[in-house]
C-alpha cells in the first residue's frame, strides 16, 4: 500500500442502525420543511410551485450529499453504481450528488479509531508497534488507511473498516434506495432494483477484508515475475475481517506519469492495458474498480503499484466469450456478426430504433484501433465524436436499457483505462495487444 494523502476531515461514523436511520430521517424532514416553506412563498405570489425545482435547491443538494457521505458504505456505493451506468441520463441535480459521493469522504476521529482497533486486536496492540500514524493517508467509502511500523520492522499500511458498515448494509441500502426514489429525479424507465441488489452484494464482498487479503495473494501469484507491477504483501497475522494489514509501498499518484517522457508514458499505459486484457481473457478474474487512486507509480524503479482488491470479481465465461466475439467481428469488419455479438451482450436491443447508430459508434471505435499500429490517446477526435453521438442519442430520447452487471463492470474497467491513457497522453499498441486474443 502506498502513501495517499487524505484531504478529508475527522467525523465520527454513525454506527447504530437507529442512528443511521435517524440521520436520513432528519435530512428528509429538513428537505421537506424547506420545500414546504418555499412552496408557500410561491403560492402567496400566485405562482404554481415547481416541486422538482424546490426539492433540489443547492442547499438541499448539499444536505443530501453531506448526509450520505457521512454514512459512507451503502450510500456511496449506490451512488457509484448508478452514476457509472446512467451518468449520461441523470438529471444534473442527482448527478451532482453522485459526483460528490465519489469524491467526498471523512475519516474517523482518533478515539473511534482506537475503539475499532481495540476490538480487532485487543487493548495492548500498541505494544507491538514502533509507530502508528492516527491520521489516515487515505479515506474512502467503507474504510480508511493508516501507515505504521511494527516492532519487527515491517513497514505496513493498515486499512481499517468504518464501524457498523457491515452490519448496516441491508438497512442502509434500503434507506438510500427509498431516498433516491423519493427524489423523483431518476428517469421513469430507469429500474433501480438491479443496482440496489448489486450494491448489497458488492458491499458484503468489500467489507470482508479477509477475502480481499486472499485476492492480494492471488494476484501476487498471477503476476509473479512481472517487472511492471508490484502488489502489497498481505500480513494475515495483523488482519481480520475488518482490518487489513499489508506492506507499505512507496509511490506517487499514477497521474504524475503525465510528467514523464513519452516513452515512459507509453510503457506504463501499455502495461496497464495489457494487464486489463489479461484479467479478462487469461485470468478470468478482474479488479473491477478503475479508480485512478488504485494505481500508484514509483519513479525510482518504474513499477506500478496495484492497490485495493476489494472490488475483485470472477468473470462469467459467457461475458468473456461475448467480448471475444465482438472483438473478432470488429477486427474482421464482419458487420452482421458485430450486430449479433452486440445483441448478445445487450449493447443493442436487436430491433431497436437506435441500434444502427449505436453500432455505428462501435464500428468507429474498431476502425480507429485497426487503422494504426498505435492508438494515440492524446488525439481527442474519437472521444469527441463518441460524446457528440451520445448527446445526440440522448436528445433523440434514447435511455440505456438494463444490461447484465457483468458487462457493466467490464465496460467500467475498460472505460477507466481509456480515461487514464487519455489523461497521460499515451500511445498504446492496442491493435497488437488485442490481436493475440482473437487469432
Amino acid at each position: 500500500m502506498s502513501d495517499r494523502k487524505s484531504s478529508s476531515t475527522p467525523l465520527a461514523v454513525p454506527t447504530g442502525r437507529l442512528v443511521r436511520v435517524a440521520g436520513l430521517s432528519s435530512m428528509t424532514a429538513g428537505i421537506a420543511g424547506n420545500v414546504a416553506v418555499h412552496a408557500l412563498q410561491e403560492i402567496s405570489r400566485g405562482a404554481r410551485p415547481d416541486l422538482r425545482g424546490l426539492l433540489m435547491t443547492p442547499g438541499n443538494v448539499t444536505r443530501v450529499a453531506d448526509q450520505l457521505a457521512r454514512m459512507r458504505g451503502a450510500a456511496m456505493k449506490v451512488g457509484q453504481l448508478i452514476s457509472m451506468d446512467a451518468g449520461e441520463v441523470l438529471p444534473p441535480e442527482l448527478a451532482d450528488i453522485m459526483a460528490r459521493l465519489r469524491d467526498q469522504a471523512h475519516f474517523m476521529p482518533p478515539k473511534q479509531l482506537r475503539d475499532v482497533l481495540n476490538h480487532a486486536w485487543g487493548p495492548d496492540w500498541r505494544k507491538s508497534f514502533q509507530s502508528f500514524n492516527v491520521r489516515p493517508i487515505a479515506a474512502a467509502s467503507i474504510g480508511q488507511v493508516h501507515r505504521a511500523t511494527l516492532k519487527d520492522g515491517r513497514d505496513v499500511a493498515i486499512k481499517v473498516q468504518y464501524p457498523g458498515i457491515a452490519r448496516s448494509i441491508e438497512s442502509d441500502v434500503a434507506n438510500v434506495a427509498a431516498l433516491v426514489r423519493m427524489s423523483g429525479l431518476l428517469p421513469k424507465s430507469f429500474d433501480l432494483n438491479p443496482y440496489i441488489q448489486e450494491a448489497r452484494s458488492q458491499l458484503h464482498d468489500e467489507t470482508d477484508y479477509e477475502r480481499e487479503g486472499q485476492h492480494l495473494r492471488h494476484f501476487a501469484g498471477l503476476l509473479q515475475g512481472n517487472d511492471a507491477f508490484e502488489i502489497p504483501e498481505f500480513h494475515p497475522d495483523w488482519s481480520t475481517s475488518e482490518v487489513l494489514t499489508m506492506s507499505f509501498l512507496e509511490g506517487h499518484p499514477i497521474e504524475t506519469v503525465s510528467e514523464a517522457t513519452k516513452e515512459e508514458r507509453n510503457r506504463v499505459c501499455s502495461a496497464l492495458v495489457d494487464l486489463t486484457l489479461r484479467e479478462i481473457f487469461e485470468f478470468g478474474i478482474m479488479q473491477s474498480d478503475p479508480n485512478f487512486a488504485n494505481y500508484r507509480y514509483n519513479p525510482s524503479n518504474g513499477k506500478i503499484s496495484l492497490l485495493d482488491f476489494g472490488a475483485t470479481r470472477a468473470l462469467q465465461p459467457s461475458a468473456i466469450d461475448g467480448y471475444l466475439r465482438l472483438l473478432r467481428a470488429g477486427f474482421l469488419e464482419d458487420h452482421v456478426e458485430l450486430r449479433n455479438a452486440a445483441c448478445q451482450m445487450q449493447l443493442i436491443e436487436g430491433d431497436g430504433p437506435f441500434d444502427d447508430r449505436i453500432l455505428g459508434m462501435i464500428r468507429r471505435v474498431f476502425d480507429e484501433i485497426v487503422s494504426a499500429d498505435e492508438f494515440d490517446f492524446s488525439d481527442r477526435t474519437l472521444a469527441s465524436h463518441l460524446n457528440k453521438e451520445g448527446m445526440a442519442l440522448a436528445e433523440a430520447g434514447y435511455i440505456p436499457h438494463q444490461m447484465p452487471m457483468e458487462m457493466l463492470y467490464l465496460q467500467r474497467k475498460i472505460g477507466g483505462m481509456f480515461l487514464l491513457a487519455t489523461r497521460l497522453n499515451a500511445s498504446v499498441p492496442v491493435k497488437q495487444l488485442l490481436a493475440k486474443y482473437i487469432t
